[in-house]
């Protein structure tokens, strides 16, 4: 059984855990640092899974974060499919599930999140693609020809974008999902339907409100049975619900966990030895005065960074504010703050292009913002957020253009 001595264990090979890594040498330029991910791969670009890569706007080349001659020049030893089993926080000491045991000072927890599951009658069979991960983009990339049909269950961010990016590449595609109208809990209800009739009118067929009860396969093919009791047989079956943030080791360590594990507002945990960052962090969100995790490619990246920095002494708040964004078809957005479609709302719209801004509002201070078709105004919207002022939701109108 192999035991190594490390500065820095960074265990989670996606964005966070590489952004930790990058950052700890800019600080740390003698540390050691081990990087151990799960995946095979290099670690990757994850939101281009569900975007450019399907566009040829990228190849798939083009989404590694860093090459291998990047790692090896910064003197950052990465492990490629391991997984960390054990966590013994007292000792600073991991094992993977081969044995191997890897003593540390400093530990970053960037396990992310694991696709949820169905636990419906074969809800596990073979061939179900809860989409993640790059190995799944190539699977479902090398089986989705044209005129071949896709069942897509799911219509947050994850199923809206993989069902426009199969229509695009001609595949007949199916969405069943349990609320009234895609991504409910971001979209106000008249921009969600609107958006949704696009759908249907792009040739998608969408069985809202209702919800999958049983797959079955045979002769290559899948039948989803439905609680309103539809059935639907296509080539491809493709999940995407959400994720479950990886906890575990957090527990067996003994740390403090909610609905991710409890950090501080350096992205420390319970243990000052240990930080965590990414889907799986439950932080101080400073500017909206909440604890809150976060499950966007913008947050992981900087809290990494944040994260890594602290880890080598820097002892930086993380006061960020990160934005998301999607493209569906022709509409695109970016969104900054808590964009919560339970919130009041306020659409400051431009009908004759097309464009417009959504305020999100709590006690009459912008809680978030979403600029739809209007682009390079994230930076404005991180200071109206911040100013936490009271302000009347029509006083809002050509805030953002």
């Amino acid at each position: 059984m192999a035991e190594k001595n490390y500065t820095y264990l960074i265990v989670g090979g996606g964005l966070a855990g590489t952004s930790a890594a990058q950052a700890i040498r800019e600080l740390d330029t003698k540390g050691s640092i081990l990087l151990i991910g799960s995946e095979k791969h290099l670690p990757y670009d994850r939101p281009q899974l569900s975007k450019k890569l399907w566009f040829g706007k990228k190849k798939v080349e083009e989404i590694f974060l860093h090459d291998q001659n990047y790692y090896d020049q910064n003197g950052i030893h990465i492990k490629l499919g391991s997984r960390i089993v054990e966590l013994d926080s007292k000792g600073k000491e991991a094992k993977d599930e081969t044995g191997n045991s890897y003593r540390y000072e400093k530990l970053l927890l960037a396990t992310g999140g694991v696709p949820r599951t169905l636990p419906i009658p074969g809800g596990n069979i073979e061939g179900i693609c809860y989409y993640r991960y790059l190995d799944d983009y190539l699977r479902i990339r090398n089986e989705a020809k044209e005129g071949k049909s896709a069942v897509v269950i799911g219509g947050g961010f994850i199923g809206s974008e993989i069902a426009a990016a199969l229509n695009i590449n001609q595949v007949k595609v199916t969405m069943i999902f349990p609320e009234p109208y895609l991504v409910q809990r971001v979209f106000p209800d008249y921009m969600g339907k609107a958006i949704q009739q696009h759908y249907v009118e792009r040739g998608i067929t969408v069985h809202n409100e209702d919800k999958p009860s049983s797959f079955i396969k045979c002769g290559g093919k899948f039948t989803t049975k439905t609680g309103d009791g539809k059935q639907v047989e296509s080539d491809l079956l493709i999940v995407g619900v959400g994720i479950t943030p990886v906890l575990d080791l957090a527990r067996q360590a003994g740390l403090k966990v909610d609905n991710g594990i409890i950090v501080n507002e350096y992205l420390r945990t319970s243990d000052p030895n240990i930080y965590a960052a990414g889907d799986n962090a439950f932080f101080p969100y400073q500017a909206l005065g909440q604890n809150m995790r976060i499950e966007h490619w913008d947050n992981a990246v900087n809290q990494g960074k944040w994260a890594g920095r602290n880890m080598a002494g820097a002892n930086e708040k993380y006061d960020y504010l990160p934005y998301f964004f999607s493209d569906l078809f022709e509409f695109g957005y970016e969104a900054v703050g808590e964009v919560d479609s339970r919130l009041e709302t306020f659409a400051d719209w431009q009908k004759e292009n097309d464009t417009g801004v959504i305020y999100y509002l709590k006690e009459g201070k912008v809680r978030g913002v979403m600029m739809c078709n209007v682009w390079g105004k994230v930076d404005v919207a991180r200071q109206l957020i911040k100013k936490g002022e009271k302000v009347r939701p029509e006083n809002l109108a050509g805030a953002i253009r």
